[in-house]
């Protein structure tokens, strides 16, 4: 049963097509990559089933939304139920620079649920050790400018752990990490779909090698179009396209990046 499912997306901008008849879904318990160059059309397509526009666009196509027991989501149901997670690779643009970590996590744990305030700080904490914090209480009562980016970018994916969404869509979220920190961040996001049943992750990258860290399956994206897809395995294995095949001779070229199970795939 998928948890979403996009048919035929297209979409243009000021008349010129930027997303071309895009398709695919994705399931529970799964994490998916998104691979394509800057302009590929990936930050359009997270707009896109984001329900986020801007001048001159138009979408046609098909996105759906289902619950966990395979039936769809009305659209009331998709705004009750925060349908969809999402981090941006400015993770200073996604936190409110005013307002403590621990009190931004305690005001989407209690819109989300219905916790007391010391339980929902609890609950808080406890969120921020799930993302790889030794001392969660310090970090709770750090404001977001006082954190590393990587930091913040753990922060975001605790916000998405207390939304208790189905589907995270994560944008570029390591691009500017150092390698330590970026490790942390893929665990946070493996934890993401692991720890609780019927969670998906839309993992959107240019780096084939951070994919195969995190992803069992992969889009890839040229021109706004999906050109090859199929398991990671696969496309390393036996790249069907010619930007694909350039994505896995530059990965190769970089093996020290490479996690070990991507290091056999590319031997």
């Amino acid at each position: 049963m998928a948890l979403l499912t996009v048919d035929n997306l297209t979409l243009t901008l000021d008349g010129i097509t930027k997303l071309d008849n895009l398709s695919f879904s994705l399931h529970p318990g799964e994490r998916v990559a998104l691979l394509g160059a800057s302009g590929s059309g990936k930050s359009l397509t997270a707009r896109a089933l984001l329900g986020l526009s801007q001048a001159g666009e138009r979408v046609s196509g098909a996105i759906r939304f289902y619950r966990h027991d395979g039936l769809p989501l009305s659209s009331a149901d998709q705004a009750r139920q925060s349908r969809t997670a999402a981090i941006f690779q400015d993770s200073s643009a996604a936190l409110h620079p005013l307002i403590g970590v621990g009190k931004q996590l305690v005001l989407a744990l209690r819109a989300n649920r219905a916790l007391s305030a010391r339980a929902a700080w609890e609950a808080a904490i406890a969120l921020l050790a799930t993302t790889g914090f030794s001392q969660p209480e310090h970090i709770a009562h750090r404001y977001p400018g006082e954190l590393s980016g990587g930091q913040r970018q753990r922060v975001c994916i605790a916000l998405a752990l207390a939304s208790q969404s189905a589907l995270l869509i994560a944008d570029e979220p390591t691009t500017a990490l150092d390698v330590i920190t970026q490790a942390q961040v893929l665990q946070a996001l493996e934890t993401y779909t692991t720890r609780a049943p019927g969670r998906a992750l839309l993992f959107i990258t240019h780096d084939i090698a951070v994919a195969a860290a995190l992803c069992q399956r992969a889009l890839i994206l040229s021109d706004g179009k999906i050109v090859e897809q199929g398991t990671i395995d696969e496309i390393v294995r036996h790249p069907q396209h010619p930007y694909t095949a350039a994505l896995v001779t530059a990965a190769r070229q970089q093996r020290h990046r490479l996690p070990q199970h991507a290091l056999a795939l590319a031997g």
